[in-house]
């Protein structure tokens, strides 16, 4: 990414302003976990008036509003539902900061940062891991938080096709424990490993009375190359593309201010069982961020990738918009991959709409590559031979993300 604001919100990820999203009565009612809209406005009732009469593939609801929750007045007994606005994060006052920094600094919107350098392109991005760190503090799990700090630089420029060359970090605390930096350090050493690229440097800065005793703060930024005639930029996507979605291994690191608003309303504890499952919140909330960076580079050596999406701050509804020439938007297929469990919970207790999870959280799906149909099913046999891989979805014209 080139820059951020609030809490970690990419301010390039608040572009795209006001998609017009489509939703259905109930986004994945048949097989995935998330529960059906509920307190919806009356006054919204009129745009559903003519619902019945259309065929079950056009039953969709039209939207010209923001697809936050917040934007939507609730009933009554929806009082408690969470957005990620209520939680301090406020995606809107991004986009303001955004356009005004477009007029001082024109080009900015990429989740990576080109630089032209001979026949090739230099690509840059930078962020941090966001309040996912107070799990660190809480769990005391603090050896898996630098990959997260890796994966979110270089999931963003392998976008492009740039392969990461080198990372360099930013470690800040109050005071100074040795033992626990070198556990951090670790995870960043872990990260880059994962990439192939090299921990060039980084900084360790001690700022006392600044950070509560045995806190941190840790930011980094990853510079890859890719050539001219290689970049993959968006610009041959058409009508008909399939999208690929690979997955994630959980919440990764955006969302988190939202995360803990839900489990402070659950009265649970991050040592306590995830609902229906064998691990403690805890273990699922603070697995690392996948890195997807030799996979994705695999992918496209072999040819057919036209666009690719990070699935960060922003979810869905922002994201897989920004790689699109304008004029097309993404059609997804409701039930087409696994959500983990985690995303059930966190909509469950904290009673959050449907576009509001699909507008934070990614919801299962880490990156999103957009594909030639040509290519779609040997991408998807390849892959499903090591791994996993979904076809959630294709380019249709329009803006913004609807659901089907």
């Amino acid at each position: 990414m080139n820059t951020s604001c609030g809490a970690n919100l990419e301010l390039s990820r608040c572009i795209a302003a006001y998609p017009v999203c489509r939703l259905k009565s109930s986004i994945f009612e048949s097989r995935s976990c998330i529960p059906k809209l509920q307190g919806f406005s009356k006054k919204l009732l009129p745009l559903c008036k003519d619902i019945n009469a259309r065929s079950n593939k056009e039953r969709s609801i039209p939207f010209s509003v923001n697809c936050s929750a917040s934007q939507v007045d609730t009933a009554a007994d929806e009082t408690s539902s969470l957005t990620y606005k209520d939680a301090g994060v406020d995606i809107d006052a991004g986009s303001e900061l955004v356009k005004r920094i477009a007029k001082m600094a024109p080009g900015i919107g990429g989740f990576g940062g080109l630089f032209p350098l001979g026949d090739s392109y230099l690509v840059a991005g930078t962020d941090g891991v966001g309040t996912k760190l107070n799990l660190a503090f809480e769990t005391g799990i603090h050896d898996t938080i630098g990959i997260d700090l890796v994966a979110m630089s270089v999931n963003d420029i392998v976008t492009s096709g740039a392969k990461p060359l080198f990372f360099l970090d930013y470690f800040a605390t109050s005071r100074l424990d040795v033992d626990l930096a070198e556990k951090v350090i670790k995870g960043i050493v872990d990260g880059c490993q994962q990439s192939d690229c090299a921990l060039l440097g980084g900084e360790t800065a001690e700022m006392p009375d600044f950070y509560a005793e045995g806190e941190y703060d840790l930011s980094g930024f990853a510079v890859g190359i890719v050539k001219k005639d290689s970049v993959i930029d968006g610009k041959n996507i058409k009508v008909g593309d399939v999208l690929i979605g690979l997955p994630s291994s959980g919440v990764h690191s955006n969302g988190f201010s939202l995360v803990r608003r839900v489990l402070k309303q659950s009265g649970l504890s991050l040592k306590d069982q995830l609902p229906g499952e064998s691990i403690t919140l805890g273990e699922a909330l603070i697995a690392p961020t996948v890195i997807y960076v030799k996979q994705v580079l695999d992918i496209i050596s072999k040819g057919g990738v036209k666009g690719i999406a990070h699935i960060t701050g922003g979810g869905f509804t922002d994201n897989i918009p920004r790689v699109f020439p304008k004029g097309l938007g993404a059609l997804i297929y409701e039930g087409s991959w696994t959500i983990p469990p985690v995303f059930k919970w966190i909509q469950e207790a904290g009673r959050i709409e449907d576009a509001e999870m699909m507008r934070t959280f990614n919801m299962g799906v880490g990156m999103v590559l957009v594909v030639s149909p040509e290519a779609a099913d040997r991408i998807l046999m390849e892959v499903q031979k090591t791994s996993i891989a979904y076809r959630i979805g294709e380019v249709v014209k329009g803006d913004g993300v609807s659901y089907s």
